[in-house]
Formats: C-alpha cells, structure tokens, sequence
C-alpha cells in the first residue's frame, strides 16, 4: 500500500469492510476533513436518485421517454429517448465527448453550467439533436445524458438534487459533513460533474451500494434497482464488459461493471476518483486522486483476495 501512495499522485485511500475502516490515509495536504471532488463519480449518484423517485412514484418507469417530463424537450431526439437507455449511455444521441479535444462538452459548459452562451439549461441540452443510432443498441460515453436525467429528477420531485439527496441518502446514512454540488448557470444541479465530500462519506455510499441500496433496518435504494443497475440482461449484451469499453469493463445504470464472476462495480471519475464495491464481502475502497493510473484495479483485486473472504 505505501509503495503504491509513493508512486501515484493519491490523495485520499480508504478501505472498509461493511462498517470497519481497514485502512485510511491522506497526503499532499489533503485531511478527512477535506471535501474531494467526485468528478463523474457524481453521475452513479444521479442513477440512485432516478431509481429512489421511481420507487416514490415521482417517475412511473425507465422506459418512459423524457419528453413525458421534461415539457421543453418535446420534439427533441433527447425528449424520444427513453430513461433505460440514458441510464445505459446509450441514447443514440450525437455528443462527440472526445471529438476535437471535447469540442460538444466544451459546448455545453459554456451554455449550459457557465452560461455565457445564450441558451438555458433546457436549449443547451436540445441542440444536441441528430440521432446516430437507435436507443439502447449501442453504448457511447456522453456526459450529457446524466445532465438529461437530472432534469427530469427535477421535474418529477419538485425539489433540487440536492435537497432530494439529502433527505433520501445523505441523511439516513449518517453522513458526518455536508456535500457541495456545483450547480449550472440556471440553478440546475450539474448531474455528471463536481460533486464534493469527504473521503468517509463516499465510503459510507459505497457501503450503502455494497448491501444493495439497505442501511441498518432500512432500504434506502430499491434492492431490485441495484441488481438491475449491476446486471446485465441478455438483451443487453452491448453493455457486457469487454465489449462497452476497451478497458474491460461494462455498465450499468451509470455504474460500471467489473469483468469476473463475481458481481463488482464502481463508481469512476476522472483523473483517479474510485468508489469499487464487492458485494459478497461489503468490501469498499474509495480513491481520490489528481492523475489516472490503472494500477488502481490492481490495487482493488488485491484488496479483495485480502479482505474479501467471507
């Protein structure tokens, strides 16, 4: 574990299993008081909110178009694309994440989060309009489709992101210090980006995750949504790891699936953020970091060989 801090620009490790804290270190600065950012982790969260108001009843089903919600993306491709398939990453929608250096995303940070094109949040999403394929055929990275999410959770449970995730997650889990959420030109929680708490809070997430949505007596995540969001089915064989992204991995509901036989996932962000959980051991381990290394899913597979038993 030292060699591995001494090598890779790590600020925050930690390790549990269920409850107990195995192992927990900060460095260049960083304290457990410190508020990390997320960066796409965020994203994951935005998946568990859609299946908390669907289980509230806020959203009838993932199958329902967006258009059903979002009023002002009627008529759009977004507004055709049903709920699974932007959970799946896999709209059919054109947003080129990495075209000439994030060319569309850079165009949606500048109309949608610091508004200083001229669109609002609802028209920063629609001129995104070209379909390349049909939903839920084909997956293809797009940071915008959690943000499509993220306004039909406003639009469903009358709250704001965050409120509605402090009521339904953050406070039941025993959060021990509030979260930041940066939020776009037009007071919209920005769904794929910048979510910020401290090391031991996404670590409590992951162990929510770990025991399938249930914290001591209650379930806070509906248990189905998490095997769904954490399977794939056989009509989904596009999002099977090894075959939805080059690293091996596959998808999820905005969660990704870790190759093997055992059921394993993560919630990534770039430049190193982590939450890996095991279920069959409740086995957690958070990462946060200013550089992407792939020694970390070295480091998870062996923390599980480790610890993972039983």
């Amino acid at each position: 574990m030292s060699d591995y801090l001494s090598r890779y620009p790590v600020t925050g490790l930690l390790i549990a299993k269920d409850d107990q804290i195995l192992f927990e270190h900060y460095q260049y600065g960083r304290t457990d008081r410190d508020l990390l950012i997320s960066q796409s982790m965020v994203k994951s969260i935005t998946g568990l909110l859609i299946g908390i108001a669907i289980e509230d009843g806020a959203i009838k089903s993932v199958d329902d178009t967006v258009e059903s919600y979002v009023p002002g993306l009627k008529g759009t491709e977004y507004g055709a694309t049903p709920l699974r398939a932007l959970l799946h990453m896999s709209s059919g929608v054109d947003f080129g994440e990495d075209r000439d250096q994030g060319r569309d995303l850079d165009r949606l940070w500048i109309d949608m989060v610091r508004g200083t094109g001229s669109k609002g949040t609802i028209a920063s999403i629609a001129q995104f309009n070209r379909r390349l394929a049909p939903p839920g055929t084909r997956f293809y990275y797009a940071s915008i489709e959690p943000d499509v999410l993220g306004l039909v959770l406003h639009y469903t449970v009358n709250k704001s992101a965050s409120d509605y995730l402090r009521e339904k997650v953050w406070g039941p889990i025993g959060a021990e210090a509030d979260a930041r959420w940066l939020i776009d030109a037009e007071g919209y929680e920005v769904a794929h980006h910048a979510f910020n708490a401290v090391l031991r809070d996404y670590a409590r997430l992951g162990r929510l995750l770990a025991h399938d949505g249930y914290w001591e007596g209650k379930q806070i995540v509906p248990a189905q949504w998490m095997i769904d969001a954490t399977t794939t089915r056989p009509s989904d064989e596009y999002l099977l790891p090894g075959r939805a992204s080059p690293r091996s991995l596959g998808y999820g509901y905005l969660l990704w699936l870790l190759p093997g036989a055992r059921r394993q996932f993560a919630a990534i962000g770039f430049l190193g953020q982590r939450i890996c959980v095991d279920p069959a051991s409740k086995l957690v381990m958070v990462q946060s970091a200013i550089e992407n290394n792939d020694e970390v899913w070295r480091l998870w597979s062996d923390a599980v060989k480790t610890f993972g038993q039983g």
